[in-house]
């Protein structure tokens, strides 16, 4: 059992930044992603066993800490936030994450978020997304194309604008 106990730990240590990211650049809110991901983590220790044999644990914990933040929404009723009054404020976060790249991550669709999260913050390859989150890799591919598209466009003028400055 110490070897699961510093196994995990490992795991832990190394896995914590980079999920809360991921669900962080999803969700919008980074009290909501840390709160996600802890419970994420604590079922990732109740099914250890299982999870350390996982193909990707990272993308297991990611997607745990989506589907509790999306049965949590269930069961408070579905609570619809005020515009982005729910959301955290880019620059309240002290997570290394470039504010005004989250702030444009927030404004795609959910599925693009989902999909540029893992891939860019977890480094997943296009397989291993589809799998995690249940669609083909071609749907991956589109999402993840139209994602990167839209955040292109709606940074290129901030960074043209700073270099003419």
């Amino acid at each position: 059992m110490s070897d699961q106990r510093a196994e995990f730990a490992d795991f832990f240590q190394a896995g914590w930044e980079p999920c809360l990211r991921a669900v962080v650049a999803v969700v919008g809110g980074s009290q909501l992603a840390e709160d996600q991901v802890a419970e994420a983590f604590a079922r990732a220790w109740a099914s250890w066993r299982k999870v350390r044999c996982h193909p990707a644990p990272r993308a297991w914990v990611v997607r745990t800490a989506l589907n509790a933040g999306a049965s949590s929404w269930r069961r408070r009723g579905r609570d619809v936030p005020l515009a982005d009054h729910d959301l955290t404020a880019p620059g309240d976060l002290d997570d290394g994450l470039d504010a005004t790249l989250l702030t444009a991550i927030w404004r795609l669709p959910a599925r693009q978020r989902e999909v540029i999260a893992l891939r860019i913050f977890l480094d997943l390859d296009t397989a291993t997304i589809a799998r995690q989150l249940g669609i083909e890799a071609g749907t991956v591919r589109m999402h993840l194309s139209r994602g990167v598209t839209a955040l292109r466009h709606e940074l290129t003028p901030v960074r043209n604008a700073e270099a003419d400055q």
